[in-house]
């Protein structure tokens, strides 16, 4: 065991309730995915996928199996043996050494024949397929079965973790992450190399199982190499680590060493093997350590994740004021009269100016028949004007406001970087209104004078049959409703006096109070209307944002969730060292 890191942990660290808690938070940190590029979040993202990657390569698996066999990866550096030394170890050729580097492209895992139930694809490094000829797909593991491997032991044979390939290094990294016991493989030539001293670090952070195997060295110098490996290992907290030596020898032509040179640690590993609790004790140390890890990444992990949403929220707050703006405006300019103006005022004043509607309500039951024989032929004509005048004023007051406020609010987020990324990941051009916007404007602008002419019938009563109601027919009667709600209630203006003479004629029709509560009626519903039209156009910016899955509660749920990890694995700790941590 390595000093200063937690000894290896009890059964409860083995326990259902530990494994569930684990799957817990695996399921916490894949919902915290970190998608914006805020500052420092770069590292943070790989250890995230690191982490998960932990979680899935090896403590789930290795918590849900504990019994499976304990499993020695072989790691590190270009030609330093490693793959000669498997097949020393198994006293048969497994795995294949060259000149050629990178020689190990796909890992070889051995087993005994009895063990191999327990490496199916569904259980450690579940990622990797598995296949029985060598092979070079660095997606797949080949598996060996050899009666020379001990039961309860297996050994897995990595790539150089400083292999000129980035996938086989990455590759490496994984293997490494999924070990129970690394057997760091290194050389005269290469063990003070940084590279494999920073995957060594990685296994003292973790507390991972470790042993060292000086490799292809002259036997003349073993021994001093010895000594300064020694030292270098005890000054980064490897002091307890086993050290073997395999003196550099003649390679048979099927790729191994003659037996003695790696007797030691052969004898070692079968001691393992035979001895139940020693293995367990391994394998507790290092699930134990991964398990400290996890929880220990999770919490900064869960301040990017929170920081995430916030910087999110501020863009959502951004737009949504922007937006909140526009439907002030886009509302009250709905019913304050300024739409009452060009076509539409001159459609109305066309309309009122012309007498017709006076005279209609003077005519005599001759003129008032002959208007309803109109009527039933079609709608009148200048009634009509208007309606199109109406349409017309409302979708472009709509879509000038929508294309204003996605200015704005584009504007907004482009001032942040994340925000920029935001846009561009969205093929929807946030910085103009919605392709569909005039479309559904038209429709609901329809939809809202249909309304009005449903609301004169409903209030006209017994009136519909009244000379009055007639000659000013539903159409006439509802555009006037129409303009009267879009004036509002200022009576000011060139257009004042042709609204009160159609708030008179709808008073006369439908009387005062009716009036009154239709014209109410008529400005609420294109109130609600012009809000859903608007809503449509916010709700653009939720998309996004919606599609990283940004959940609020994503970092406090990954806190609760490692912290109830942590619980049970203190809790075990007490309970396997007597009361100490």
């Amino acid at each position: 065991m390595t000093p200063g890191h937690p000894a290896p942990l009890g059964d409860d660290l083995t326990s259902s309730r530990m494994l569930t808690e684990v799957v817990r938070l695996h399921g916490s940190l894949k919902a915290a995915p970190l998608p914006l590029d805020l500052p420092g979040v770069s590292a943070l993202r790989v250890g995230r996928d690191h982490v998960i990657e932990q979680l899935e390569d090896y403590v789930i698996p290795r918590l849900t199996e504990i019994e499976a066999p304990m499993l020695v990866v072989v790691g590190g550096s270009t030609g330093a043996g490693k793959s000669t030394l498997v097949n020393t170890l198994v006293g048969h050729k497994v795995t294949t050494p060259g000149i050629l580097r990178p020689t190990t492209k796909s890992p070889v895992l051995v087993h005994h024949p009895d063990d191999a139930r327990w490496f199916g694809p569904d259980r450690l490094l579940p990622e990797l397929s598995r296949v029985q000829q060598a092979t070079d797909d660095q997606s797949a593991i080949q598996l060996v079965a050899h009666p020379h491997v001990p039961r309860g032991l297996a050994i897995l044979d990595a790539p150089d973790v400083d292999s000129v390939d980035e996938r086989n290094r990455e590759l490496a990294g994984q293997l490494l992450a999924a070990a129970d016991l690394w057997l760091f493989v290194t050389s005269a030539a290469r063990y003070s190399d940084q590279v494999p001293w920073d995957h060594l670090k990685l296994a003292v952070d973790r507390n991972t199982a470790v042993a060292l195997v000086l490799s292809r060295t002259p036997a003349d110098d073993v021994a001093t190499v010895s000594v300064h490996l020694a030292r270098m290992m005890a000054a980064r907290g490897l002091k307890d680590s086993p050290l073997f030596a395999v003196p550099q020898g003649t390679v048979s032509d099927e790729g191994l060493l003659p037996a003695s040179y790696a007797a030691e640690v052969r004898s070692w590993l079968e001691a393992l093997a035979a001895d139940a609790a020693a293995r367990r004790e391994v394998v507790n140390q290092t699930v134990a350590g991964a398990v400290r890890t996890v929880t220990r990444k999770a919490f900064p992990i869960a301040d990017a994740a929170a920081q995430q949403v916030a910087a999110v929220s501020a863009l959502l707050a951004a737009a949504d004021q922007v937006y909140d703006d526009a439907e002030s405006s886009l509302v009250a300019a709905g019913g304050d009269g300024t739409l009452l103006r060009g076509d539409l005022l001159a459609r109305w004043q066309e309309f009122v100016g012309s007498g017709e509607l006076v005279r209609s309500l003077e005519a005599k039951v001759g003129f008032v028949r002959e208007r309803l024989v109109n009527a039933i032929k079609g709608k009148p004509q200048q009634a009509e004007r208007v309606a199109v005048a109406i349409e017309t004023a409302l979708e472009s007051l709509v879509a000038d406001h929508a294309e204003r406020a996605s200015e704005r609010a584009s504007a907004a987020w482009r001032a942040e970087g994340y925000g920029e990324a935001l846009l561009a990941a969205t093929p929807d051009d946030l910085s103009r209104a919605g392709r569909g916007l005039r479309s559904r404007t038209e429709q609901d602008v329809r939809a809202w004078l249909e309304e009005l002419q449903e609301l004169v019938r409903t209030e006209a009563g017994d009136a519909r049959h009244s000379a009055r109601f007639l000659a000013l027919g539903v159409r006439g009667l509802s555009v006037t409703l129409a303009v009267v709600a879009l004036a509002g209630d200022d009576n000011r203006g060139q257009a004042a006096e042709s609204v009160r003479l159609g708030r008179s004629l709808l008073e006369t029709v439908l009387s005062e109070t009716a009036t009154r509560r239709v014209v109410e009626q008529a400005r609420g519903s294109l109130t609600r209307r012009l809000t859903t039209l608007m809503g449509a156009e916010r709700a653009r910016y939720l998309a996004p944002a919606a599609q990283w899955e940004l959940k609020p509660d994503a970092a406090d749920q990954l806190r609760q969730a490692a912290r109830r990890v942590d619980d049970l694995r203190f809790a075990a700790a007490k309970k396997g060292t007597g009361g100490h941590l």
